[in-house]
Formats: C-alpha cells, sequence, structure tokens
C-alpha cells in the first residue's frame, strides 16, 4: 500500500537557552503511514508521541532527518499550506480549535481562510457535519454542547477542508467515557467509508484495539510497531515501559498466572468470553 507520511532519522530538539544543551523528544524515528490505514501511536508522558503529532503537519519542523507527505518536505515553508490541506490536526481541548459563535460558521472558518468558493464551502459544511453526526446543531453555540459534540465539532473543522489524513493528538484525552466513543466512532467511520487516513495519539489502550496497528514509543524513539494482537500480546515489556494493556488481555493475563490455558490475543470483549468459556469446559 502507498504511503502517504514517511518520515526518515527523524529528531527534534526543543528550543533551549544558549549554551544549554539540547533534550530530543524525538530520536530518529524512521515511520511510514500507509494511505488509507488506522495507526495508533501509544507512549507514557514524554515518549515523543505528541511531538511527532506536531510534526505530521508542520506544527513542528524537524531538527534532523525529514517528514515527507506525499513526497513534499515539511521543511519547506513554501509547501506548508499544502501539507497542512493533505494532512488535518485535532487538538486534545475542543475549545481551543472553536473559534465561532455558532457551529456551521466554525466549521467553514478554514475553508473560507483557503479562499474556497461560498457555494462549496456550504457543500463542505454541510457534508462534514453530516460525517461527524451533527447535522442537526448547525446553528447552535458551540460553547453549549458538550465536550464529546465539541469534539466531533472540531473534527468537522478539519474535516472541511477536505484532508486525506487526520491526526488526532489525545484528542479524546478531556472526554468521558461517552464523549470518548463519539469521537472514536466518527474517525472508524471515516477510515472505513471514505478511506481516509487517521492517526490516533493516546494513551487509552482500548482505542488501540481495532487499529490497523500500534506504534509504541518511549523516550523518543519507536520501540514496538505492530498489530494490535502482536503488540499487547507482549504484556511484561509493556509493563517495563509504564503502559497498561488492554483490559481484556489483563484478564486473560491473570487467568494465565493461575493455571488456565487462554490465548493473550482474544482483545475484543466477545473473542474473551469465548477463550474464557472455551477454556473452563
Amino acid at each position: 500500500m502507498a504511503e502517504i507520511i514517511r518520515t526518515e532519522n527523524l529528531r527534534y530538539a526543543y528550543p533551549v537557552e544558549e549554551g544549554e544543551t539540547p533534550v530530543y523528544a524525538l530520536r530518529g524515528v524512521d515511520l511510514g503511514i500507509a494511505r488509507g490505514s488506522f495507526v495508533v501511536v501509544l507512549g507514557h508522558n514524554g515518549s515523543g508521541k505528541s511531538t511527532l503529532a506536531k510534526m505530521l503537519n508542520a506544527v513542528l519542523v524537524p531538527t534532523e532527518g525529514s517528514v515527507l507527505v506525499e513526497g513534499m518536505d515539511t521543511a519547506d515553508e513554501r509547501l506548508l499550506l499544502a501539507i497542512r490541506q493533505r494532512v488535518g490536526m485535532v487538538f486534545q481541548n475542543p475549545d481551543n480549535q472553536i473559534v465561532a459563535n455558532v457551529v456551521e460558521e466554525d466549521v467553514a472558518f478554514a475553508p473560507e481562510n483557503l479562499g474556497v468558493p461560498p457555494e462549496e464551502i456550504r457543500r463542505r459544511v454541510d457534508e462534514a457535519l453530516k460525517a461527524v453526526g451533527m447535522s442537526e446543531f448547525t446553528t447552535h453555540a458551540p460553547h453549549l454542547l458538550s465536550g464529546g459534540q465539541k469534539q466531533r465539532i472540531a473534527i468537522a473543522g478539519v474535516l472541511a477542508m477536505e484532508p486525506e489524513c487526520i491526526v488526532l493528538d489525545e484528542a479524546t484525552a478531556m472526554l468521558d467515557p461517552v464523549g470518548r466513543r463519539e469521537v472514536l466512532a466518527t474517525v472508524h467511520r471515516l477510515n472505513r467509508e471514505k478511506g481516509m487516513t487517521v492517526v490516533l495519539i493516546t494513551h487509552h489502550m482500548n482505542e488501540a484495539e481495532e487499529a490497523d496497528r500500534v506504534v509504541v514509543m518511549d523516550d523518543g524513539a519507536v520501540v514496538m510497531d505492530g498489530s494490535p494482537k502482536e503488540v499487547f500480546t507482549q504484556v511484561e515489556p509493556l509493563r517495563s515501559l509504564g503502559l497498561t494493556v488492554p483490559d481484556t488481555v489483563d484478564l486473560l493475563d491473570r487467568l494465565r498466572h493461575h493455571g488456565v490455558e487462554v490465548p493473550l490475543d482474544a482483545l475484543r470483549v466477545e473473542e474473551c468470553a469465548d477463550a474464557i468459556a472455551a477454556a473452563l469446559q
């Protein structure tokens, strides 16, 4: 499958005072993101995952190495608009991305700034709100919506730019479980129905169960990379990184320690229940 994003020997150090030693947040990350894939990036605080997210649409540019979006180098300022039209970002706090007092005006903000004709903006706003299940809130005030609804409006604002890839940087971190489910269902549907590439940065293990691929970061480097089943069956290595595993895997691992022969790769609740029932027969 063709790649939409490629990082090569990506290193990044946040600016320091003159004479101080730079501290690298990313240390030689080589990563290819396949077009149309759903990739989850996991890691504890300080692992470099949010820094990586900001690299993917040139919020930050490399200290060393490169990030290529459809072959375009993010370090080339002349390509910045084209890159951000292809890779949209949704951040942790939706209040920081909502800029208007009416939902439809907020969603229209980015395409208006891109110079999109008015009739095309109308089509994009309607389609984006429909895609996130918020069509009936067109004339509502965003600040009166729930956290999950606000985040869906923020996603609609990005969708109105018609990107090929959407990066969600801890976009569910401030939401309650209902809001988290709403947002995840939305991005999974966009990936499935529109073929949109999704990169989800999170510390919630259960959000990674349905991904095509899980990338685990630690100390600015990729330390695991594979399917959810390949990654989450490495229970002890994950715990040594200060990470948990999905609840299902944790339960299966506990049963194994008590002598019950169950597989560790039954990630989904139904699979887990079936595996336990079969083992106890």
